[in-house]
């Protein structure tokens, strides 16, 4: 009898077209994308068939790509194909199990289903989500994971709210941390001088990297980095990252700041240049007050960049013992973070020799390795 591999079906429809900047850039494209390279490498004996409109060059020949014409980067259009293509997309490749890698699962399933969830912010702060995007995600999501054979959390943090907010059992919730891009590594010092006077950046600056947005608690750095300017006149904050939802109060808060001038906002950050923006940092800096991982300051320790993180939701497991954690709402506790990081340079060696090697614990073919166990494990259920 000859044996027949399990056979896939990959939604990875929010896979970002390419050139694209903004939050479809950002984490979940980045995770959906890196599991994609490493799936066939860490589970060889899989038939994996990926549904997507955007797929990034260099993927995997054995790979089955399901490329669609509908334009699914504009959402409305996105969760029509979900809902109402995606079911017969997949029964006409003869799924074993259907793996949607963004929340939401199709209502009507024409096979046993696997979802990934990558933080539950829209059900915890539901202020910061447009309204059709919250509705469909609060309900979507709950559907998909109460229905799920089995649900991925890219955190023990998310694994715990899944569980808590939406009643799945901890046992069917599994983790698959996200990994370290290899070319996020410390850059030459040559390098690095060339990049900061490509980029006219000042010898020393303090690096945010993210999507701009409240929950990355932007307002509460600003206001921290005002403080520590007092002390050190010559300090830069430098907050890159695309404009996501209700970035307005950022911006007034940069206004209103009385220190501006050393505020430089320089936008979306293409992956290319990624390594060299952490690597010419004094320091990152990661306020945010909730994450279902926090990949930035993973990449950043990476790099050999000295983090300083929230102590809030997931982030401490990312950082390790190798960050310093201060609480979100602490201002005065950030500015005097900042001021021992500038100021030590012994300190900040201890912080980089630290993060290098949490950053290594980290890699996209163990993701890829666990995800496949997943699908090993749905498939005997």
């Amino acid at each position: 009898m000859t044996h027949q591999p399990p056979r896939i079906a990959i939604n990875a429809q929010l896979l970002a077209p390419r050139g694209a900047g903004g939050y479809r850039s950002a984490g979940i494209h980045t995770y959906i994308e890196q599991s994609l390279r490493h799936l066939p490498e860490a589970d060889p004996d899989l038939h994996l068939t990926v549904f997507t409109s955007h797929p990034p060059a260099g993927l995997p020949s054995s790979l089955q790509l399901r490329t669609s014409r509908w334009p699914t980067e504009r959402p409305i259009l996105r969760i029509l194909w979900e809902q109402i293509v995606q079911p017969w997309a997949t029964r006409q490749v003869r799924a074993d199990l259907l793996h949607d890698m963004a929340f939401v699962a199709p209502l009507l399933r024409p096979c046993p289903t696997v979802v990934t969830v990558y933080d539950l912010s829209f059900a915890l702060f539901p202020q910061y989500f447009r309204g059709f995007n919250q509705a469909y995600l609060r309900f979507g999501t709950r559907a998909s994971v109460k229905r799920a054979r089995r649900v991925i959390a890219i955190s023990n943090h998310t694994r715990q709210d899944v569980a808590r907010l939406y009643a799945v059992p901890i046992e069917r919730i599994d983790v698959a941390y996200p990994g370290v891009n290899p070319s996020l590594k410390p850059g030459d010092p040559e390098t690095i001088a060339r990049f900061r006077r490509e980029k006219n950046l000042p010898e020393k600056y303090l690096l945010f990297l993210g999507t701009l947005e409240p929950r990355k608690n932007l307002v509460m750095l600003i206001d921290a980095f005002a403080r520590f300017k007092r002390q050190c006149p010559e300090a830069t904050l430098i907050l890159a990252g695309g404009v996501g939802w209700l970035a307005r109060e950022i911006f007034d808060a940069v206004k209103a700041s009385g220190v501006s001038s050393s505020i430089r906002l320089p936008g979306f950050v293409p992956t290319q240049e990624k390594a060299l923006w952490y690597a010419a940092a004094t320091a990152f800096v990661y306020p945010s007050t909730y994450e279902g991982f926090g990949l930035p300051p993973l990449e950043a320790m990476a790099c050999g960049t000295p983090v300083i993180a929230s102590n809030a939701a997931s982030l401490p497991e990312v950082t390790g013992e190798a960050g310093v954690s201060i609480g979100p709402a602490d201002p005065g506790g950030w500015a005097d973070a900042m001021g021992r990081v500038w100021n030590d340079p012994i300190y900040r060696a201890g912080l980089r020799d630290r993060g290098l090697v949490q950053s290594k614990k980290f890699t996209w073919l163990e993701t890829a390795r666990q995800t496949a166990a997943v699908y090993r494990r749905a498939l005997r259920s």
